[in-house]
């Protein structure tokens, strides 16, 4: 009896992206492709992903999950105008991730559930994995 070499260990950034053999997995596939959502779904969860995807909207939305900010206290920590503020949470409040209530003449934004807040977390404790 032979002793079977283990095979060398490959670092995962040098890892080709393909198979090395022509393979297919019939039934991991079908299994897969039920998993995924309608069309739909995906094209209204991918606008959502980009929505959140730009800086400085993402820097609106961390702020948000502290507390609720108005326009004013929102440009101060995203570093940019009030116009350009209120052009970001009009973007926002459409893809349903802020919402608002106003006091007397100060309107107030907020993000708009749990599943914002639980988006925000998990995106920013992935980036900060290193």
């Amino acid at each position: 009896m032979t002793d079977m070499a283990a095979p060398p260990v490959v670092p995962a950034d040098s890892r080709p992206d393909t198979c090395e053999t022509d393979c297919t997995h019939p039934e991991a596939a079908a299994r897969a492709r039920q998993t995924v959502p309608d069309d739909r779904c995906v094209e209204d969860a991918s606008a959502l992903l980009k929505a959140v995807a730009d800086p400085t909207r993402l820097r609106m939305l961390s702020a948000l999950s502290a507390e609720e900010l108005c326009v004013h206290d929102l440009a101060l920590v995203a570093g940019v105008s009030e116009s350009a503020t209120s052009h970001q949470l009009r973007l926002l409040r459409a893809h349903r991730l802020v919402t608002s209530r106003k006091e007397g003449r100060t309107v107030y934004y907020r993000l708009a559930d749990l599943h914002v807040t639980r988006l925000l977390e998990n995106a920013l404790d992935h980036a900060r994995e290193r």
